[in-house]
């Protein structure tokens, strides 16, 4: 008898948790998007993101002087300098943007699954990641750049060859050299910190990313000078949203042709980059208006 009501307490408590599991609805790290089994979720409309009154953009917190979080634990660059432009036109605040710190490799992923509503993190425009995320108009173009001691300068590429190139994943980096140089050792890292940690350990030879962070890190970096400014061709860099956030993507390009009559980008580049940069860098060669290339 107390084994036949055993296996009938069994069988009820099995039933009840199959019925929690069905009435359970998984979501984002903030609750507000619903995903559908396959890693993807939906991503906030232009009103849900009204309504709630506030907007998530992914940045980096270590790629200086783009997204990068200083010595006070504050959140500052180029690409941060734009997101709270955009948290006050859109909400009225500049405070009202939610900084989420995301890697290279997972730019796309934090779109898709919706933890995310903007990715603001240096993001170049590929025809790949075109068909995974809906790019806005450009702010930056760029190109890339390889960084080395100075004791051992690397100034072509040909002097890679055999030799160990460090890079960050899911970068324009990673995917030009190992489409068009499989010669060369590729070190690969998740982050811009061990990338450059690396570099500075002597674990690769060189190290290659965009020319304008690069620049930047040789200029802060005594004994490192980038031997090549400019590889592969001029890339647009640009905000992505989740593919289909049709009316998000609109009031974005929108938000950059109207930024673009105040030349606001210029105003970026001299409160974030020229104070890293100096006169060793031309601003038109880097910042796009209106989303002109």
């Amino acid at each position: 008898m107390k084994k036949k009501i055993g296996l009938i307490l069994l069988t009820l408590i099995l039933a009840a948790g199959l019925l929690a599991g069905c009435g359970q609805q998984s979501t984002g790290d903030e609750g507000n998007a619903a995903d559908n089994g396959s890693g993807k979720a939906a991503a906030r409309s232009l009103e849900d993101i009204k309504k709630d009154g506030k907007i998530r953009i992914g940045v980096f917190s270590d790629k200086n002087p783009f997204g990068y979080v200083d010595a006070n634990g504050e959140v500052q660059g180029y690409d941060v300098y734009f997101a709270k432009r955009i948290a006050k036109d859109l909400l009225g605040s500049e405070d009202a943007v939610e900084f989420v710190y995301v890697e290279a490799a997972s730019r796309v992923e934090y779109l898709q699954s919706g933890k995310v509503d903007i990715t603001l993190a240096n993001f170049t425009v590929t025809d790949e990641r075109k068909e995974q995320v809906d790019f806005a108009l450009p702010y930056m173009k760029v190109a890339l750049g390889v960084v080395s001691p100075e004791s051992k300068l690397i100034t072509d590429v040909s002097q890679l060859k055999g030799r160990t190139l460090i890079v960050v994943k899911g970068t324009t980096a990673e995917t030009y050299f190992s489409e068009n140089h499989p010669e060369i050792n590729l070190l690969k890292f998740d982050e811009y910190q061990e990338a450059y940690d690396a570099l500075l350990d002597g674990r690769g030879d060189a190290f290659s990313t965009d020319n304008t962070e690069v620049l930047a890190w040789a200029i802060n970096n005594k004994g490192f000078k980038v031997g090549i400014e400019s590889l592969g061709a001029t890339d647009a860099i640009a905000p992505a949203v989740q593919k289909g956030n049709t009316a998000l993507l609109n009031w974005l390009n929108e938000e950059i042709k109207t930024l673009g009559k105040e030349q606001f980008f210029h105003a970026d580049y001299e409160k974030t980059l020229k104070p890293v940069y100096g006169n060793s860098a031309d601003p038109e060669s880097l910042v796009v208006e209106g989303g002109e290339m």
